[in-house]
Order: structure tokens, then sequence, then C-alpha cells
């Protein structure tokens, strides 16, 4: 058996965060899964990056940029490190992440730990941009006053390691963030942090700049948001993050703990919140589906919903390093079951 498969069935056992450290550490040393996308009909462009399938790993994995090269051999199209704030942060309090193996989902409140861009910037540094494309997920100190300007300071300080950032202004769990997503707030926001992203482009390099939302958005939100994305022409919405919610069905023991709920009761909410907004901007701007794809139907389901790539976390962590190989091939079946050659 596989290293990394034996890797996989531990971390079942140990507790989540030290789970997650194995992982990484595996991933360190070479053991993962390799698996090379050779499926013409998944290659991808999104807002002008080359993927060689639609597949990427979500944010919260890799915190620090320790092992992007490593997940992109193990099938991704992309991958997306972070969240990285500006200054180191550790977090909130431990216990902070609980299984619910029952709900086949994850609980986490993490807080943005990391150790900052200088840390996340030496590690970029490292690595050989011949494997693929690795964005930069950026995010506030909890601390910060002025959250805008942390923003700033992660796109100025990251610009030349970035294949494009996502600017995550949804995380449930770093208090007042979440308020940036109203539509007066973003509107200032956007403004200061696409004014720093537009000044820092070269004729060389020009990093895509996208936005994460939340799935618990209204009606009202979700028409808001596309207004601006349209008007501000961003290259991307990524769609969505954890949700708050509990729904009533939930049977794990930690059901009740605070903090964003991933996995599959996430899938509705937020394909849901995907297919508003592919309406409301037409088609406009790339969408990345994200939140509870489990298996190969549900990330089909995504692109049907509108979205131009998809990203995964949680059913990763319940089915092991090779998942994204898993949901490429199952893709490809999906598409010549309905007479698609792309």
């Amino acid at each position: 058996m596989p290293v990394y498969k034996i890797a996989t069935a531990l971390t079942h056992i140990l507790p989540p965060e030290t789970a997650h450290g194995l992982a990484i550490r595996t991933a360190k040393l070479g053991l993962g899964p390799r698996f090379k996308s050779e499926y013409p009909m998944l290659k991808t462009k999104l807002a002008g990056l080359d993927l060689p399938n639609p597949v990427g790993l979500a944010p919260g994995f890799d915190k620090n940029a320790a092992i992007p090269n490593a997940m992109l051999n193990a099938g991704f199209g992309f991958v997306e490190c972070g969240t990285v704030t500006p200054k180191p942060q550790e977090g909130n309090p431990k216990p902070r992440l609980f299984r619910l193996p029952a709900d086949v989902a994850i609980i986490n409140r993490m807080g943005f730990n990391n150790k900052g861009i200088v840390h996340f910037g030496v590690n970029m540094e490292r690595r050989s941009k011949k494997f693929g494309t690795v964005g930069i997920n950026i995010g506030a100190n909890k601390e910060t006053i002025d959250k805008a300007d942390d923003y700033v300071k992660c796109i100025r300080y990251l610009w030349n390691y970035a294949d494009y950032f996502t600017v995550n202004i949804s995380s449930p769990n770093t208090p007042g963030l979440r308020g940036l997503q109203n539509q007066d707030k973003l509107d200032d926001f956007l403004q200061r942090v696409l004014y720093a992203h537009k000044s820092e482009i070269t004729r060389t390099h020009n990093p895509p700049l996208f936005v994460k939302i939340a799935p618990d958005l209204d009606e009202k939100q979700i028409y808001d948001i596309s207004e601006l994305a349209l008007k501000y022409k961003l290259d991307g919405l990524v769609i969505s993050n954890t949700t708050t919610k509990r729904p009533t069905y939930l049977v794990g023991k930690h059901k009740e703990q605070e903090g964003g709920l991933s996995g599959r009761p996430l899938f509705t909410d937020a394909t849901s919140v995907l297919y508003q907004m592919h309406a409301l901007t037409e088609g406009k701007i790339p969408l990345i589906g994200v939140g509870g794809i489990m298996r190969p139907k549900d990330a089909y389901l995504k692109f049907k919903a509108g979205a131009t790539a998809v990203q995964i976390f949680t059913g990763m962590i319940y089915n092991g390093p090779g998942f994204a190989r898993h949901i490429n091939k199952g893709l490809v079946k999906l598409l010549k079951r309905d007479g698609h050659s792309h």
C-alpha cells in the first residue's frame, strides 16, 4: 500500500490538526500520489490562466505555501495557498477543527492561523513555477482596524509570486470580515484593493484577482455583489466559503460548534449562490465553484450551474490526496456520457 494511503488512514484516527500536520509532512517528503492530467477535454482557461484540468485545491490546506508543487503533482489543475495575512498570527484557541463523519462535513474556526507574508514569500520563492498554477488567498489580521490596508499589503509584498490572488472577505472566523460584503463597504473596499492591484501590473506579470464570497448571502446581497463585480470588471468570483448555518439534519456530535461548516451539507446553498451569480452576471465573469464536492457528479453540477473551474478541500480530507484524480476521471466519463467534448 502506498505511504500516502497509510497516512490518509491515520488521519481519520488522529486529532484533526495533528492529522493535517501529518498530511503536510508526508507531501513534503514526496510521498504523495502522482497523477498527470492527460485528458484534452479537461483543459481549461480561467481568467487567462491555462489549466490542465479545472479541479483546484481550495485554500486552508496549504496555508503557508509549504507544498504547492506536491499538490499539483497529485492531479490538481491549480492550487490555492493561504489564507495568508501580513503579520503571523496564531488563530483562534484550540480545539478549533471538528470532524462530522456521519455528515461528511467539517466545522472549523481556525481564524487565519498562518506564518505571515514574509515566511509565505520565502516558500513561494523556493518553488519551481514550471509545475503549474498557484494562487494566493489573502486576508486581514484579526486586530487590524483598516482591513483593506492588509489586503493591499499582501498584494504588494507577494505580487511576483502569485499566478492569481483571491481576496477572502467571507471567512466567518475573523470578526467584522463578512461585513465587507455589504454594498457600501464593498464598493470602497474594491476601489482600494483594485487600485493597488492595477498599480502593480507590469507587461510581464498581471495575476488575475478574484473575490471569495459567502454562501449565506440574501438575494439583495447577491444582486449588489453582482452589480459591483460587473462595475469593476472583476477577474472572477469564488463561490463559496463555509457556512454558519446548521441544517437540522446534522447528526455529528460536534454539530453545535461555532465556526464555518464545509462538506456535503454546504453543497446546495453554495451551488444555489453560484447559479444565481452566473445568471446575474450573464456569464461575463468567471466563477469558481466551491463547497460540498464529494463525488464527480457534484463537480459536474457546479459546471452546469455556471462554474468555469471548481475547488475541493473537505472531499479530499475524507477521501485522501488521490481525490483530485478521482474527480477528473469521473468528469471525463460524465462529459462523454452526455456527448460533450470539453
